[in-house]
C-alpha cells in the first residue's frame, strides 16, 4: 500500500485574521498555504536541506476559490497534495475545511531553483519520491 501523499494541519484562527465584516479576510488564506507548503516539505525535503543545497522553491501562480466564509469560532483544517510534478515545476492542490464542509479550494505552482545561479532545478527527488501522484514516474 502506497504511502498517504497528503498532509493536514489544524490551522488556527486568530483575532487579527478577522477582517470588518467579521470573517477571516482572504489574504489570511495565501499565508495558510505558505505553511502548508512548507509542511508538505518538512515531511521530505525541508527547506533547511533545500537552502543547505544551494535550492529553494519559488511560487508562480496561486489560485483560491472562496466557497464560504470562516469565522473566527470554526476549527479549521488544512490538507494539501501535489497534483503533478513536471520537468521544472511542481502542482500542487488545497482544501480548508470545517467539519466535512470545504471553505475554500486552492491551486499553486512553483519550480525550484539553484540560488547560486538563480536558474531552475527538477523538483528535488526526495519530494518526488514522497508526494508524485503514483501514476508519474520517479526519475533517478
Amino acid at each position: 500500500m502506497a504511502e498517504k501523499r497528503i498532509i493536514e494541519r489544524d490551522l488556527p484562527v486568530r483575532t487579527y485574521d478577522i477582517d470588518f465584516a467579521g470573517i477571516v479576510s482572504n489574504i489570511v488564506y495565501v499565508r495558510w498555504l505558505e505553511d502548508l507548503r512548507l509542511a508538505l516539505m518538512e515531511e521530505a525535503y525541508p527547506i533547511a536541506r533545500a537552502l543547505a543545497e544551494d535550492v529553494a522553491p519559488i511560487l508562480l501562480e496561486t489560485r483560491i476559490a472562496y466557497e464560504r466564509p470562516v469565522a473566527l469560532q470554526d476549527t479549521l483544517r488544512g490538507r494539501m497534495w501535489v497534483t503533478a510534478m513536471e520537468r521544472v515545476k511542481w502542482h500542487l492542490a488545497a482544501e480548508f475545511v470545517v467539519g466535512e464542509e470545504i471553505r475554500a479550494r486552492a491551486e499553486q505552482s512553483g519550480l525550484f531553483i539553484r540560488l547560486s545561479t538563480r536558474r531552475p532545478v527538477a523538483p528535488p527527488l526526495a519530494l518526488r519520491r514522497r508526494f508524485a501522484p503514483e501514476t508519474e514516474v520517479v526519475r533517478r
